[in-house]
C-alpha cells in the first residue's frame, strides 16, 4: 500500500471545520493522507495518536484521515464531504488523541447526523 499526502482532502477538512464551527479541532494537528492499494472495503479511515504514544514521545495528540483513492476518488462531491464529515465525528471534543466509536452512549454516529451536518454545511457558505 503507498500513502500519499492530500492537500485536496486537507483543504475540504478545513472548510467542513469552518463552516461547522467545530472550533474544538486543531486544524495543524489533522492531517490527510490518500492510500493507494488497500484491500479494505472502507472508504476512509481515522487514525489517531493514542495518549501512551504522546508521553513516550512528548507530543499533543494529532489525527490522521486517511482516504481510499480506489473508493473514495469515484464518490460526487457530496458523498465525499459527507464521508469526511463522518471521520471528523470520530474526534471527541476533548481533542484527547482518543477515537469515539460508532455507538457510544451520548454519541450515535450514524447517517441522520452526518446528513444534518451536511445541510448546515451547504447552508453556511460564508467560509
Amino acid at each position: 500500500m503507498v500513502f500519499k499526502e492530500a492537500p485536496d482532502v486537507k483543504r475540504q477538512v478545513n472548510l467542513i471545520i469552518s463552516r461547522l464551527a467545530l472550533n474544538y479541532l486543531s486544524r495543524s494537528q489533522i492531517f490527510c493522507y490518500r492510500s493507494y492499494g488497500s484491500s479494505s472495503r472502507a472508504i476512509a479511515r481515522i487514525w489517531s495518536l493514542p495518549q501512551i504514544w504522546q508521553k513516550a514521545l512528548k507530543e499533543k495528540p494529532h489525527y490522521i484521515i486517511e482516504v481510499l483513492s480506489e473508493k473514495f476518488d469515484r464518490l460526487n462531491e457530496k458523498e465525499k464531504i459527507k464521508v469526511l464529515i463522518h471521520e471528523i465525528l470520530h474526534i471527541p471534543h476533548t481533542f484527547s488523541g482518543a477515537l469515539l466509536p460508532h455507538r457510544t452512549g451520548t454519541f450515535r454516529l450514524d447517517q441522520r447526523i452526518v446528513n444534518k451536518l451536511y445541510q448546515q454545511y451547504k447552508e453556511n457558505k460564508n467560509f
